[in-house]
């Protein structure tokens, strides 16, 4: 019990809210609320990139507060959510869970930085849960903000976390008079979760579909008394017509009755913009989807996400009903001319400051020295170094796991695909080690994420159906045509693009995909993968292997065929970097060459058009010409073959 003067406040606060609500209720009033989004921030709270151990003013939540400051500023009231995939992406957060383990009751540096800011609610994302349960628990334990996810559950069906909360809000309306407006917020995360983290996940929880526990719980909010519903929604936005268990919900969510507010995340685009302008319902230039404000605000704190919303008041219904709104994103950097918008925050980085020097003195660590460079500029159209380091490493680790057990004498192949190759994270978004030593930073650089080493048991003909929804990341080619055809399909992320080592094999892009978006054949009869061979012949089609992956993959990450988890092997414990450094150390000088054991079939007279980093031209391969350099950072290339 509180006692003396500490009661004052409460008393205070007490008797306002209650005028408010007395007052409220003889009648109408506007009120013009401000809703503004993080999402994805995936620990980058400084504009640092760790990889190439230099400042940047690309991203960082460092610069998007000076949004946030600023947007407060012009509204007199104003809510704060950050929409997940925050405490995992960069080696400051490997950092705190895997060198440096946060402690019981300490706070995240992610969560210190935010405490600055003051948010009022959080949500989780997939990537929460990649260091696992415990640890997760512990974060959240600490935080500053309530956290709300309402589909992941406990075995019996019970919420595994708070599936929402209510928040009772003092606002000033139009005419700067209190009124009081209860605030619903309710999360949801991808139900992928269960193959991508199956490994910290099974027998442990469950997650159900996003609209089951939507239509479960929006309900019991407005029976409890939220007057607006903001959905925070970890999923992306979803296009056509909606699937129970599907990844993405945004557009769906937006028809559910009682969600006022929908703010997206997950994919790393942008709402509002043109990406979604085929999305049914979606109005680009309001930022609505349905009739629903929505914002979804890129990735790493590159944009915030604002929504304006005018409340009115209706004293006969007693109910607040939003009349109007507006969605629109505020960039942090210029990226035509190249140059920062506002200028950083210093109390976010006196936030962080000793986490970050920490991992700075982790990352500059030496594993081996390196005798070339490295890059993954080509990755997509070419064998690839960044690549091959990484099968090797795995391929390395699996022999010497399984060699005393009845898969020792099977032939082991290694699967890996190029994470950092532009896309969806931007014109800088490239491995780029320079020859010499061989750091922590490095290994980090070459595989960016806490997967940890499986093993899975398939055959020849899975091998080449594996190879076939690889070989997705490619468009159809006409080889008819003179002009320029685009080769990548932008849509397709580079990390699902496997290449498999220990087998040779050809891509065929003249043909179409044999397999859609959705993991399924699309082209019965399309074979893009030509010249299929095992130690010089073709494959045998019931011939065993072990393929080397990660867990992510393994589990059914990426929708391949004949990978649910079923045919895993090896289980490591290990993360894949863990033996990346271990094999680098092993070599202590490591010489990074493809061995070329894959490429494009070539079709004669056809000019391929791929994009890359500007810097890619110093490493341009046979038949490539830089063409220009765009105003979104990339660089455009003919290749000719």
């Amino acid at each position: 019990m509180l006692r003396g003067v500490k009661q004052f406040p409460l008393l205070l606060t007490g008797l306002l809210l209650s005028s408010c609500t007395a007052m409220q209720g003889q009648r109408a009033q506007t009120v013009d609320l401000r809703i503004l989004e993080t999402s994805d921030l995936h620990t980058h709270a400084l504009g640092y990139d760790y990889y190439q151990d230099k400042p940047t003013g690309e991203f960082g939540l460092e610069y998007t507060a000076s949004l946030i400051t600023a947007a407060r500023a012009e509204k007199a009231n104003s809510l704060l959510f950050d929409n997940g995939d925050l405490i995992q992406g960069n080696p400051l957060g490997d950092y705190v869970a895997r060198v440096q383990p946060l402690k019981a009751g300490e706070m995240h540096p992610m969560h210190r930085a935010m405490q600055t800011l003051k948010y009022d609610g959080a949500t989780l994302g997939n990537h929460e849960f990649n260091y696992g349960l415990d640890f997760l628990d512990r974060v959240l334990k600490a935080a500053p903000m309530p956290y709300v996810s309402a589909n992941v559950q406990n075995l019996d069906g019970t919420p595994r976390f708070t599936p929402y909360v209510i928040q009772r809000k003092v606002m000033k309306d139009v005419e700067g008079r209190p009124a009081v407006v209860n605030v619903g917020i309710i999360g949801f995360v991808p139900p992928q979760i269960m193959q991508w983290d199956k490994a910290n996940l099974e027998g442990k929880v469950k997650a159900v579909d996003i609209l089951e526990a939507a239509n479960r719980y929006v309900p019991e909010m407005k029976a409890k008394g939220a007057d607006i519903i903001i959905a925070l929604n970890h999923s992306g936005i979803d296009r056509g017509e909606y699937m129970v268990g599907q990844e993405a919900a945004g557009a769906a969510l937006t028809r559910v009755p009682g969600i006022d507010v929908v703010l997206s995340g997950h994919s790393h685009q942008e709402f509002p913009s043109a990406t979604y302008k085929d999305v049914t319902g979606a109005d680009i230039a309001k930022g609505t989807i349905g009739g629903k404000p929505s914002t979804m605000p890129g990735f790493w704190g590159n944009n915030l996400g604002v929504i304006d919303l005018k409340l009115s008041y209706d004293p006969a219904s007693k109910k607040w009903n939003v009349v109007d709104s507006q969605a629109a994103l505020r960039p942090i950097w210029d990226k035509a001319a190249k140059k920062s918008l506002v200028q950083p925050s210093a109390a976010i980085a006196s936030a962080v400051k000793t986490q970050h020097e920490g991992t700075l003195t982790y990352v500059r660590g030496k594993v081996a020295d390196l005798t070339a460079p490295i890059n993954s500029y080509w990755a997509l159209v070419q064998d690839d170094p960044s690549v091959q380091l990484v099968s090797n490493a795995q391929a390395a680790y699996v022999k010497n796991a399984l060699k005393d057990t009845q898969y020792g004498n099977l032939p082991v192949l290694s699967a890996a695909a190029p994470f950092k190759a532009g896309g969806r994270s931007g014109a800088s978004y490239y491995t780029d080690i320079p020859a010499g030593t061989l750091a922590i930073k490095n290994v980090a650089d070459l595989y960016v994420y806490p997967n940890t080493v499986q093993a899975v048991l398939v055959t020849g003909a899975q091998v080449q159906e594996w190879l076939e929804r690889s070989a997705g990341q490619f468009k159809q080619i006409d080889p008819t045509k003179t002009e320029p055809q685009a080769l990548v399909d932008e849509s397709f992320p580079t990390y699902n693009f496997d290449v498999i080592d220990g087998v040779t094999y050809e891509i065929d892009v003249t043909q179409p995909s044999r397999y859609g978006a959705d993991g399924k054949v699309a082209n019965e009869n399309a074979r893009r993968v030509k010249n299929l061979q095992y130690q010089g012949k073709p494959i045998d089609p019931a011939q065993q292997f072990v393929v080397a992956t990660n867990n992510y993959r393994a589990s059914g990450g990426g929708k391949f065929p004949g990978l649910d988890g079923t045919n895993i092997v090896l289980q490591a414990p290990d993360e894949t970097r863990q033996a990346l450094i271990g094999y680098f150390q092993q070599q202590q000088t490591v010489n990074p060459a493809a061995d070329g054991n894959w490429k494009l079939t070539p079709v004669p007279g056809v000019t391929l058009l791929v994009s890359s980093s500007p810097t890619a031209q110093k490493f341009l391969p046979t038949g490539a010409s830089y063409v220009k350099t765009r105003d979104d950072g990339f660089a455009e290339y003919t290749l000719k073959f």
